[in-house]
């Protein structure tokens, strides 16, 4: 009878440790940054569903294989759609830097793609650009390249042959 006890006490201790880490889980994703020991890791935020929340990024030097992530550089936290898919890195900007890609995935139906593209430069983490909305097979890295040159192309300046439009007065 004591053992039934001892046994049921234990499954009453053991319960909420185990639903807490579930709850707690999380995606985490680290990668090295071409070119150098500088770090990067991509964690799904704390108790937020899997399929919608936010993300963080953080970039670590590196310099110590010990310890890896003793050296903070930069970081940010930004919202998502999805679940944190991947960490690619392409010179999308064509800078000779590659940035840093984060990839998800929608939950829903089509499975869509999203993608957070940053420079890391010195201790400045910037958002470069994102795109969202992707069919479940495209290539975020070229839909970033396209935003970008398209942002890139500078806007065409009235010309003199062409009146520019007045703006209509109310009497």
């Amino acid at each position: 009878m004591r053992r039934i006890w001892l046994l049921c006490l234990g499954v009453v201790f053991a319960a909420p440790a185990t639903l807490g880490a579930e709850e707690n889980a999380r995606l985490l994703r680290k990668a090295v940054i071409p070119g150098g020991p500088r770090i990067v890791v991509v964690a799904e935020g704390d108790f937020e569903p899997r399929s919608i929340g936010s993300y963080s990024l953080r970039a670590y030097a590196g310099t110590n294989p010990r310890f890896p992530y003793d050296i903070f550089i930069a970081g940010t936290v930004r919202p998502r759609d999805g679940t944190v898919e991947d960490v690619r890195f392409s010179d999308v900007d064509r800078d000779g830097s590659p940035e840093i890609i984060v990839v998800m995935r929608s939950a829903g139906t089509g499975g869509h793609l999203s993608a957070d593209a940053f420079q890391l430069h010195g201790t400045v983490l910037t958002l470069l650009e994102a795109v969202a909305g992707l069919a479940e097979d495209a290539d975020p890295i070229r839909a970033l390249e396209a935003k970008l040159t398209n942002r890139a192309e500078p806007r065409a300046a009235p010309t003199a042959d062409k009146p520019r439009r007045r703006a209509r007065t109310l009497d």
